[in-house]
C-alpha cells in the first residue's frame, strides 16, 4: 500500500486502512473503492491523504505496528473527551488518562523489537489529538531506548499525552489557522505552555514532572525557547523527550499551509536540528524507533535492482530485509527473492521511490 494526497486520488482506488475520526467511528473501511463523493467528503473533513492498495499488495506483506489499531484509536477519543472537559470547565478524568498511559506502555513493552512505520491518517480539525497520541508513543520508545525505569516511563507518558492540554485555553480560529500568523496570535499560541502547566498541577493525581513537560516541551537547547529560554540540561529531561517527538511527528503530518514531509526528510530535520533546538541523544533515541525504510516501501538498490521492504532490522534500521521484484533491466522478476541488508555489505540502498517514481516504472 502507498500514502497518495487527496488530490492524486483516482476513481477505483481501493482503501487500505480504516480511516476513523477522532470519536473512533471509522470514516471509511479498509477495501472500500474510492467513489467521487468518498473523495470530496474526505476533502472537506480536512484529511489530506489516504493509504491505498497498489499492485504489489497481492504479496500480502504483513505491517507491524508499535500499538494496535484499536488502543490508538480508543486513546485519541480518550484524548479528544478530556480536552473536550477542560473546555466545558470539567475535571480530567485522570483515572482514564493513567491506565491509557499504562496500556500503551505495555503494548509497547511487548513490541520493544518493533520499528515505527506507518503514519496515521488525521484530519486537520483532529490533529491535536491524534498528535498527542502519537508524541506520546514516540516519547515512551525514545524513553525505552534512554533506559528509563517503569515509573519514569508512566510519568513520560503522562506529561507527553497531556503536553499540549493548555491549547484547550487558546481560540480554536487560532489554533487551526491556515495561513501566517500575526505576531500577536503567535503570543497566544506560546501561552500553551503556562496554560497547560497550570491545568495540570492542579491535579494531585499526576507528577509535578507532567506538568512541567506541559511548560517547558517548547524550550530549546541553545536557549531560544520559550516560555523561560532555559538553556541545555537546565530543561527537564522528559521535557528535551517530549520536544524531540513533538517535532518530529508535526514534521510528518499534512497541516493546511504545507503537506507532510518524507519519513527521511524528517529525520534529516531532526538531525540538523539536534544539539542546537534538540537535545542530542533525544535526537539519536528516537530516530533508533524509527523505520527509515517502513514495511511495504519501494527501494532502488545500488545493484540497480529495485525491491519492496519486507522487515526492518531494528539494530540497523537503515538496512532492512528486501523483496527484490524487478531486476537491474528493468524487467519484473519471475522468481522474487529475499536478501537481509544486514548481512550483506555491498549492497546499499539508494533511494526510497516515491508515487512518481513509481508511475515512471510503470511506463518503462
Amino acid at each position: 500500500m502507498r500514502r497518495v494526497k487527496i488530490a492524486e486520488l483516482k476513481l477505483g482506488m481501493i482503501v487500505a486502512r480504516n480511516i476513523y475520526d477522532s470519536d473512533g467511528r471509522i470514516l471509511l473501511h479498509t477495501g472500500v473503492q474510492l467513489s467521487d463523493n468518498y473523495i470530496t467528503r474526505l476533502n472537506q473533513m480536512g484529511i489530506a491523504s489516504v493509504y491505498v492498495k497498489d499492485e504489489f499488495d497481492e504479496l500480502n506483506i504483513p505491517v507491524a505496528d508499535v500499538v494496535s489499531e484499536q488502543t490508538r484509536v480508543e486513546t485519541i477519543k480518550i484524548i479528544k473527551q478530556n480536552f473536550e472537559l477542560l473546555e466545558n470547565n470539567h475535571k480530567i478524568d485522570t483515572r482514564t488518562i493513567k491506565k491509557m498511559v499504562d496500556s500503551l506502555i505495555d503494548e509497547l513493552l511487548a513490541n520493544y523489537n518493533v520499528l515505527i512505520s506507518l503514519n496515521d491518517i488525521r484530519s486537520f480539525d483532529d490533529y491535536t489529538f491524534a498528535h498527542s497520541v502519537n508524541v506520546c508513543i514516540l516519547s515512551i520508545m525514545t524513553g525505552m531506548s534512554l533506559l528509563l525505569n517503569d515509573l519514569k516511563l508512566k510519568e513520560l507518558g503522562v506529561g507527553a499525552l497531556l503536553h499540549d492540554i493548555g491549547k484547550t485555553k487558546i481560540d480554536k480560529a487560532i489554533l487551526n489557522k491556515a495561513g501566517d500568523l500575526t505576531k500577536e496570535e503567535f503570543t497566544e499560541i506560546k501561552r500553551h505552555t503556562q496554560y497547560g502547566f497550570e491545568i495540570l498541577r492542579a491535579y494531585d493525581e499526576f507528577p509535578l514532572l507532567a506538568a512541567h513537560v506541559a511548560y517547558q516541551h517548547h524550550e530549546r537547547w541553545d536557549g531560544n525557547g520559550y516560555p523561560r529560554q532555559l538553556e541545555g540540561e537546565n530543561i527537564q529531561a522528559y521535557s528535551r523527550i517530549v520536544a524531540t517527538a513533538d517535532v518530529y511527528d508535526a514534521l510528518l503530518a499534512d497541516r493546511p499551509y504545507r503537506p507532510s514531509y518524507s519519513i527521511n526528510q524528517a529525520i534529516t530535520i531532526l538531525k540538523n536540528m539536534s544539539g542546537i533546538y534538540l537535545d542530542a541523544r533525544c535526537v539519536t533515541a528516537l530516530i533508533a524507533n524509527i523505520a527509515v525504510y517502513p514495511v511495504g516501501s519501494l527501494i532502488q538498490l545500488n545493484t540497480g535492482e529495485i525491491g519492496i521492504v519486507m522487515d526492518n532490522n531494528k539494530e540497523f534500521p537503515t538496512r532492512p530485509v528486501v523483496r527484490i521484484i524487478i531486476d537491474n533491466t528493468r524487467h519484473n522478476l519471475v522468481r522474487q527473492h529475499e536478501i537481509d541488508l544486514s548481512k550483506l555489505s555491498s549492497i546499499i540502498i539508494v533511494k526510497a521511490l516515491s508515487d512518481e517514481d513509481i508511475t515512471e516504472l510503470k511506463k518503462e
